[in-house]
Protein backbone atom coordinates (compact mmCIF):
# COMPACT_ATOMS: atom_id res chain seq x y z
CA UNK A 1 0.00 0.00 0.00
CA UNK A 2 1.56 3.49 -0.78
CA UNK A 3 1.97 6.06 1.11
CA UNK A 4 -0.92 9.00 0.73
CA UNK A 5 0.95 11.90 2.53
CA UNK A 6 0.54 15.36 0.96
CA UNK A 7 3.82 17.28 2.05
CA UNK A 8 4.81 20.84 1.92
CA UNK A 9 8.17 22.79 1.09
CA UNK A 10 8.42 23.22 4.80
CA UNK A 11 6.63 22.46 7.59
CA UNK A 12 6.54 23.98 11.34
CA UNK A 13 8.01 22.31 14.46
CA UNK A 14 5.96 22.43 17.99
CA UNK A 15 8.78 21.42 20.17
CA UNK A 16 8.10 24.74 22.11
CA UNK A 17 4.53 24.20 22.10
CA UNK A 18 4.66 22.73 25.61
CA UNK A 19 8.40 22.77 26.58
CA UNK A 20 9.04 24.62 29.44
CA UNK A 21 12.56 23.75 30.17
CA UNK A 22 14.07 24.84 27.06
CA UNK A 23 11.61 27.02 25.16
CA UNK A 24 9.61 28.98 28.19
CA UNK A 25 6.28 27.73 27.13
CA UNK A 26 3.20 29.08 29.25
CA UNK A 27 -0.21 28.43 28.72
CA UNK A 28 -1.18 32.31 28.51
CA UNK A 29 0.46 31.30 25.21
CA UNK A 30 -2.12 29.09 23.32
CA UNK A 31 -3.98 32.11 21.67
CA UNK A 32 -1.30 33.19 20.00
CA UNK A 33 -0.04 29.79 19.12
CA UNK A 34 -3.70 28.85 17.52
CA UNK A 35 -2.78 32.14 15.21
CA UNK A 36 0.57 31.03 14.50
CA UNK A 37 -0.97 27.32 13.07
CA UNK A 38 -3.67 29.38 11.20
CA UNK A 39 -1.34 31.50 9.78
CA UNK A 40 1.15 29.02 8.29
CA UNK A 41 -2.04 26.52 6.77
CA UNK A 42 -3.37 29.53 5.23
CA UNK A 43 0.22 29.93 3.55
CA UNK A 44 0.18 26.61 2.40
CA UNK A 45 2.59 25.12 5.45
CA UNK A 46 0.61 22.17 6.45
CA UNK A 47 3.04 19.62 7.84
CA UNK A 48 3.21 20.31 11.44
CA UNK A 49 5.88 17.97 13.56
CA UNK A 50 5.21 16.93 17.03
CA UNK A 51 6.05 14.38 20.12
CA UNK A 52 4.40 12.43 22.82
CA UNK A 53 7.17 13.54 24.67
CA UNK A 54 6.86 17.31 24.05
CA UNK A 55 5.75 18.28 27.55
CA UNK A 56 6.20 16.82 30.81
CA UNK A 57 4.91 16.15 33.98
CA UNK A 58 1.59 18.69 34.37
CA UNK A 59 2.09 19.74 30.76
CA UNK A 60 2.30 16.04 29.77
CA UNK A 61 1.15 15.65 25.44
CA UNK A 62 0.68 19.14 25.66
CA UNK A 63 2.38 20.16 22.31
CA UNK A 64 0.15 17.09 20.93
CA UNK A 65 -3.35 18.24 22.44
CA UNK A 66 -2.83 22.09 21.29
CA UNK A 67 -2.36 20.80 17.88
CA UNK A 68 -5.31 18.84 17.70
CA UNK A 69 -7.39 21.58 19.49
CA UNK A 70 -6.09 23.81 16.58
CA UNK A 71 -6.45 21.58 13.73
CA UNK A 72 -9.82 20.50 14.42
CA UNK A 73 -10.90 24.33 14.76
CA UNK A 74 -9.18 25.71 12.12
CA UNK A 75 -12.01 26.42 8.97
CA UNK A 76 -9.80 28.11 6.58
CA UNK A 77 -7.42 27.49 3.37
CA UNK A 78 -6.21 24.58 2.57
CA UNK A 79 -7.63 22.80 5.66
CA UNK A 80 -7.34 19.79 3.40
CA UNK A 81 -3.86 19.47 2.83
CA UNK A 82 -3.25 19.55 6.91
CA UNK A 83 -0.35 16.92 7.86
CA UNK A 84 -0.35 16.37 11.27
CA UNK A 85 2.74 14.18 12.35
CA UNK A 86 4.19 12.67 15.75
CA UNK A 87 7.24 10.66 16.87
CA UNK A 88 6.86 8.53 19.84
CA UNK A 89 9.45 8.28 22.10
CA UNK A 90 11.24 4.75 22.61
CA UNK A 91 11.11 5.13 26.58
CA UNK A 92 12.56 2.64 28.55
CA UNK A 93 9.03 1.21 29.97
CA UNK A 94 7.92 0.68 26.18
CA UNK A 95 9.37 -2.62 25.63
CA UNK A 96 6.20 -4.26 23.36
CA UNK A 97 4.92 -3.97 19.84
CA UNK A 98 1.66 -3.90 21.82
CA UNK A 99 3.35 -0.64 23.90
CA UNK A 100 4.22 1.12 20.83
CA UNK A 101 0.54 0.95 19.50
CA UNK A 102 -0.96 1.86 22.43
CA UNK A 103 0.89 5.00 22.50
CA UNK A 104 0.49 5.88 18.50
CA UNK A 105 -3.53 5.26 19.56
CA UNK A 106 -2.59 7.84 22.33
CA UNK A 107 -0.77 10.14 20.18
CA UNK A 108 -3.97 9.95 17.92
CA UNK A 109 -6.96 10.56 20.55
CA UNK A 110 -4.72 14.10 21.62
CA UNK A 111 -4.09 15.19 17.97
CA UNK A 112 -7.56 13.66 16.53
CA UNK A 113 -6.23 12.30 13.44
CA UNK A 114 -2.75 11.49 12.90
CA UNK A 115 -1.16 10.99 9.52
CA UNK A 116 2.66 10.06 9.69
CA UNK A 117 3.56 8.86 12.89
CA UNK A 118 7.88 8.43 13.41
CA UNK A 119 10.31 6.90 15.81
CA UNK A 120 11.44 9.71 17.54
CA UNK A 121 14.86 7.90 18.23
CA UNK A 122 16.88 4.65 18.15
CA UNK A 123 18.26 2.81 20.59
CA UNK A 124 20.69 1.12 18.96
CA UNK A 125 23.43 2.95 20.62
CA UNK A 126 22.16 1.70 24.37
CA UNK A 127 19.56 -0.92 24.09
CA UNK A 128 19.63 -2.38 20.61
CA UNK A 129 17.71 -4.90 21.78
CA UNK A 130 14.94 -3.02 22.40
CA UNK A 131 14.23 -1.42 19.10
CA UNK A 132 12.58 -3.95 17.09
CA UNK A 133 9.50 -4.83 18.70
CA UNK A 134 8.87 -0.91 19.17
CA UNK A 135 9.69 -0.68 15.30
CA UNK A 136 7.28 -3.83 14.36
CA UNK A 137 4.46 -1.97 16.50
CA UNK A 138 5.16 1.50 14.71
CA UNK A 139 4.38 -1.02 11.15
CA UNK A 140 0.81 -2.18 13.19
CA UNK A 141 0.08 0.98 13.17
CA UNK A 142 -0.17 1.32 9.62
CA UNK A 143 -0.93 -2.23 8.77
CA UNK A 144 -4.34 -1.26 10.95
CA UNK A 145 -4.75 1.73 8.58
CA UNK A 146 -4.36 4.40 12.14
CA UNK A 147 -1.49 6.54 9.82
CA UNK A 148 -1.09 6.98 6.74
CA UNK A 149 2.59 6.99 6.47
CA UNK A 150 5.35 5.58 8.39
CA UNK A 151 8.91 7.92 9.55
CA UNK A 152 11.71 7.50 11.42
CA UNK A 153 13.79 10.12 12.97
CA UNK A 154 17.91 10.46 14.25
CA UNK A 155 18.67 7.35 11.48
CA UNK A 156 22.15 6.76 9.75
CA UNK A 157 21.94 5.11 6.32
CA UNK A 158 23.12 1.73 8.16
CA UNK A 159 20.50 1.65 10.21
CA UNK A 160 17.91 2.93 8.07
CA UNK A 161 19.07 0.23 5.05
CA UNK A 162 18.62 -2.50 8.00
CA UNK A 163 14.57 -1.04 8.71
CA UNK A 164 13.82 -0.14 5.09
CA UNK A 165 14.17 -4.21 4.46
CA UNK A 166 12.32 -4.76 7.48
CA UNK A 167 9.61 -2.96 6.58
CA UNK A 168 9.51 -3.63 3.02
CA UNK A 169 8.79 -7.40 3.51
CA UNK A 170 5.88 -6.40 5.53
CA UNK A 171 4.87 -3.90 2.59
CA UNK A 172 5.32 -0.97 4.76
CA UNK A 173 6.98 1.95 3.18
CA UNK A 174 9.00 4.28 5.27
CA UNK A 175 7.75 7.82 4.16
CA UNK A 176 10.47 10.28 5.84
CA UNK A 177 13.54 10.41 7.68
CA UNK A 178 13.87 13.10 10.10
CA UNK A 179 17.13 14.64 11.37
CA UNK A 180 19.50 17.33 12.63
CA UNK A 181 20.22 19.65 9.76
CA UNK A 182 21.17 23.24 9.24
CA UNK A 183 24.65 24.73 8.21
CA UNK A 184 25.79 24.25 11.88
CA UNK A 185 24.73 20.77 11.64
CA UNK A 186 25.15 19.01 8.49
CA UNK A 187 27.00 15.69 10.10
CA UNK A 188 24.47 12.99 8.97
CA UNK A 189 23.30 14.24 5.39
CA UNK A 190 27.17 14.79 4.34
CA UNK A 191 29.62 12.95 6.41
CA UNK A 192 27.17 9.79 6.46
CA UNK A 193 26.27 10.09 2.98
CA UNK A 194 22.21 9.91 4.51
CA UNK A 195 20.93 12.14 1.54
CA UNK A 196 21.66 9.52 -1.33
CA UNK A 197 20.39 6.43 0.70
CA UNK A 198 16.96 8.11 0.82
CA UNK A 199 16.75 9.38 -2.67
CA UNK A 200 17.50 6.02 -3.31
CA UNK A 201 15.04 4.02 -1.11
CA UNK A 202 12.66 7.19 -2.19
CA UNK A 203 12.09 8.49 1.58
CA UNK A 204 11.64 12.25 2.20
CA UNK A 205 14.37 13.75 4.66
CA UNK A 206 13.03 16.39 7.06
CA UNK A 207 15.58 18.95 8.73
CA UNK A 208 15.04 19.75 11.98
CA UNK A 209 16.48 22.73 14.18
CA UNK A 210 16.79 24.54 10.37
CA UNK A 211 17.85 27.39 12.45
CA UNK A 212 19.91 25.54 14.87
CA UNK A 213 18.22 26.51 18.41
CA UNK A 214 18.12 30.31 16.72
CA UNK A 215 22.05 30.65 16.25
CA UNK A 216 21.50 30.92 12.57
CA UNK A 217 19.00 33.69 13.16
CA UNK A 218 21.23 37.00 13.67
CA UNK A 219 19.21 37.82 16.95
CA UNK A 220 22.49 37.07 18.72
CA UNK A 221 25.50 37.83 18.85
CA UNK A 222 28.57 36.56 20.58
CA UNK A 223 28.78 39.38 23.40
CA UNK A 224 25.09 38.41 24.47
CA UNK A 225 22.14 38.98 26.11
CA UNK A 226 22.16 35.03 25.44
CA UNK A 227 18.74 33.04 25.89
CA UNK A 228 18.15 31.58 29.39
CA UNK A 229 19.35 27.84 30.81
CA UNK A 230 21.24 25.60 27.97
CA UNK A 231 20.33 27.87 25.08
CA UNK A 232 22.35 30.48 26.48
CA UNK A 233 25.79 28.16 27.24
CA UNK A 234 25.14 26.55 23.99
CA UNK A 235 25.21 29.92 22.07
CA UNK A 236 28.14 31.56 24.63
CA UNK A 237 30.05 28.47 23.46
CA UNK A 238 29.79 28.48 19.42
CA UNK A 239 28.93 32.26 18.66
CA UNK A 240 32.00 33.28 19.03
CA UNK A 241 33.34 30.94 16.66
CA UNK A 242 31.06 31.25 13.83
CA UNK A 243 31.36 34.92 13.22
CA UNK A 244 32.23 34.21 9.15
CA UNK A 245 29.24 31.81 8.11
CA UNK A 246 27.27 34.71 10.13
CA UNK A 247 28.68 37.09 8.20
CA UNK A 248 28.16 35.36 5.14
CA UNK A 249 24.70 34.64 5.81
CA UNK A 250 24.15 38.49 6.62
CA UNK A 251 25.62 39.69 3.51
CA UNK A 252 23.35 37.41 1.01
CA UNK A 253 20.45 38.39 3.32
CA UNK A 254 21.12 41.96 2.34
CA UNK A 255 21.67 41.27 -0.96
CA UNK A 256 18.51 39.38 -1.35
CA UNK A 257 16.54 41.89 1.23
CA UNK A 258 15.59 38.83 3.09
CA UNK A 259 16.44 38.13 6.62
CA UNK A 260 19.04 35.70 7.84
CA UNK A 261 16.74 32.92 9.00
CA UNK A 262 15.10 33.38 5.90
CA UNK A 263 18.01 32.45 3.72
CA UNK A 264 19.09 29.49 6.21
CA UNK A 265 15.86 28.21 5.94
CA UNK A 266 15.53 28.55 1.58
CA UNK A 267 19.26 27.04 2.06
CA UNK A 268 17.67 23.73 3.20
CA UNK A 269 14.93 23.88 0.98
CA UNK A 270 17.68 23.94 -1.68
CA UNK A 271 19.18 20.81 -0.22
CA UNK A 272 16.20 18.91 -0.97
CA UNK A 273 15.32 18.74 2.77
CA UNK A 274 11.56 19.80 4.13
CA UNK A 275 12.83 22.32 7.32
CA UNK A 276 10.81 22.28 10.03
CA UNK A 277 11.69 25.46 11.83
CA UNK A 278 9.51 25.97 15.09
CA UNK A 279 7.37 29.31 16.17
CA UNK A 280 5.98 30.89 19.62
CA UNK A 281 4.57 33.95 17.80
CA UNK A 282 3.30 35.17 14.70
CA UNK A 283 6.13 37.39 14.20
CA UNK A 284 8.44 34.12 13.87
CA UNK A 285 6.05 32.84 11.35
CA UNK A 286 6.05 35.25 8.77
CA UNK A 287 9.53 35.28 9.61
CA UNK A 288 9.63 31.85 8.40
CA UNK A 289 7.19 31.71 5.55
CA UNK A 290 9.81 34.51 4.16
CA UNK A 291 11.64 31.96 3.00
CA UNK A 292 9.39 30.81 0.37
CA UNK A 293 8.63 31.57 -3.00
CA UNK A 294 12.22 32.37 -3.33
CA UNK A 295 15.13 30.51 -3.89
CA UNK A 296 18.83 30.92 -3.78
CA UNK A 297 21.18 30.71 -6.69
CA UNK A 298 23.90 28.00 -7.07
CA UNK A 299 26.46 30.25 -6.27
CA UNK A 300 24.98 31.41 -3.43
CA UNK A 301 24.74 28.00 -1.97
CA UNK A 302 28.14 26.56 -2.66
CA UNK A 303 29.54 30.09 -1.21
CA UNK A 304 27.36 28.72 2.33
CA UNK A 305 28.58 25.39 2.06
CA UNK A 306 32.18 26.37 1.69
CA UNK A 307 32.08 28.68 4.58
CA UNK A 308 29.91 26.46 6.96
CA UNK A 309 32.42 23.80 6.44
CA UNK A 310 35.11 25.67 7.21
CA UNK A 311 33.67 26.86 10.48
CA UNK A 312 35.56 26.48 13.45
CA UNK A 313 32.32 25.25 15.93
CA UNK A 314 29.30 22.91 14.52
CA UNK A 315 26.13 22.27 16.56
CA UNK A 316 25.98 19.47 18.82
CA UNK A 317 24.92 16.46 17.68
CA UNK A 318 22.07 14.68 18.62
CA UNK A 319 23.00 11.46 20.93
CA UNK A 320 20.75 9.38 19.23
CA UNK A 321 21.70 9.98 16.16
CA UNK A 322 23.03 6.45 14.61
CA UNK A 323 25.31 5.68 11.88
Amino acid sequence: MATTLSLPLMGCGTWAWGNRLLWGYEPSMDTELQAVFNLCVENGVTLFDTGDSYGTGKLNGRSETLLGRFAQEYQGPNADKICIATKLAPYPWRLTRRSMVSAGEGSAQRLGRLDLVQMHWSTANYAPWQEWSLLDGLADLYDRGLVKGVGLSNYGPKRLERIYQKFSDRGVPIATLQVQYSLLSTYPVTTLGLKEVCDRLGIQLIAYSPLALGLLTGKYSENGPFPPGIRGFLFRSILPKIRPLLDCLKAIASDRNKTMSQVAINWCICKGMIPIPGAKSVEQAQQNLGALGWSLDAGEVLQLDQVAANSNKTMVQNIFQTT
